[in-house]
């Protein structure tokens, strides 16, 4: 890439760093924003400074939010009796667009995979525990992906939620084997959600 200036080569470096970025997408991007206007370009550099600052995660879900507690977990309206496990932020908005779902939610901020270096303890399970320990929780809904990772994970959170007695569901048909929740439409989650399943 000795053919560019070395701002701009840094710049497509920056972009190819993003995840499902490759060289010749990032050289699309680094061109567009050196084409844009330079007050959009500040906007955009200022979007991205106050979006690293602001957001932090729920001290409730673990979910990502730009206010304590987070809006969901404010939200009085909620069910507060079921609550809903998922891998990542991306999880949540996907479930929220079916509109099917009234409870609350625990972002797990991961799943177990041993290739990636990822045990349980480096998921959000402890807090998981410390909400159903002193909470009015009846049922606690695992929607993990449907992959081996998300299985693996699925199946250790129903082995320590059982000694709990509290009802432990999976999200059932309707997502295929190795998708992600994010990439679902909205009706097969909420097929997924009705035809959830208790694991015993």
């Amino acid at each position: 890439m000795h053919q560019y200036a070395a701002s701009l080569t840094k710049l497509i470096e920056q972009f190819a760093r993003l995840p499902g970025i490759g060289p010749k997408t990032a050289q699309r991007l680094a061109f567009f924003v050196l084409n844009l206007p330079e007050n959009q370009v500040e906007e955009f550099a200022r979007t991205l400074l106050a979006v690293k600052k602001s957001i932090t995660t729920c001290p409730r879900c673990c979910n990502l939010t730009d206010v304590i507690p987070c809006r969901i977990c404010a939200d009085e309206k909620r069910d507060r009796s079921v609550i809903c496990v998922v891998e990542e932020a991306q999880d949540v908005a996907a479930i929220e667009k079916t509109r099917e779902y009234k409870g609350l939610y625990h972002v797990l901020q991961g799943r177990i995979s041993p290739m990636e270096g990822k045990g349980p303890e480096d998921l959000r399970i402890k807090e998981l525990l410390t909400r159903l320990s002193g909470a009015e929780t009846s049922e606690v809904i695992i929607a993990t992906n449907p992959d081996v990772e998300g299985e693996t994970t699925a199946l250790y959170l129903a082995r320590l939620l059982k000694p709990l007695g509290i009802k432990t569901t999976r999200i059932a048909h309707g997502l295929p084997v190795g998708g992600d929740l994010e990439y679902a439409d909205a009706a097969t989650l909420a097929r997924a959600l009705a035809g959830r399943r208790e694991i015993t």
